[in-house]
């Protein structure tokens, strides 16, 4: 029984990793973003923009304690996740979690080129941007900071996460 928990900063690869993860190790992956919009027949965006940031982290927490009760899954967890009520102590009790600490810059410059709407980052100059990215951390890097692991390549190879997670 495996559950793998990818944290970190939207833009950072957490969907992408959980993807080339579940390829190669036959587990299922779901991106909590989606979930939630799924279960919510909305988008992120539009809870946010209905019901506000602290409607959206309850769902957001409903959501996480549903898929701690999934199996041999990979879940890329949105930015903030591991940041309210007491969600970083719920993925580390039930699974594995991983950080992924990817340096702001290389973050912005994602973001930017992202096609993803993102209600926190709407209209930001990339020096905006970074500066932002930088400020969140601060706040959310004691967090973050309580995974089992961390990474901070932002392309990092497989087998190298593979072993990381057999420790």
């Amino acid at each position: 029984m495996m559950r793998i928990y990818l944290i970190g900063y939207m833009g950072c690869g957490k969907s992408t990793l959980g993807r080339r993860l579940s390829k190669h190790t036959g587990l299922q992956f779901v991106d909590m973003d989606h979930y939630i919009e799924e279960r919510n027949c909305k988008t992120i965006p539009q809870i946010f923009a209905e019901d506000g940031e602290a409607e959206f982290r309850k769902k957001e927490q409903k959501a996480l304690q549903e898929l701690s009760e999934f199996t041999n899954i990979i879940i890329a967890t949105g930015g903030g996740a591991p940041c309210f009520f007491d969600n970083i102590d719920l993925m580390n009790k039930t699974g594995k979690t991983i950080y992924m600490n990817i340096d702001p810059g290389i973050l912005a410059d994602r973001l930017l080129k992202s096609k993803t709407e993102r209600p926190l980052i709407k209209g930001k100059s990339r020096d905006e941007l970074v500066a932002f990215i930088d400020e969140t951390l601060k706040k959310r890097n004691e967090f973050y900071t309580q995974a089992q692991y961390q990474i901070t390549e932002p392309d990092i190879e497989l087998d190298y996460v593979m072993k990381m997670l057999e420790e």
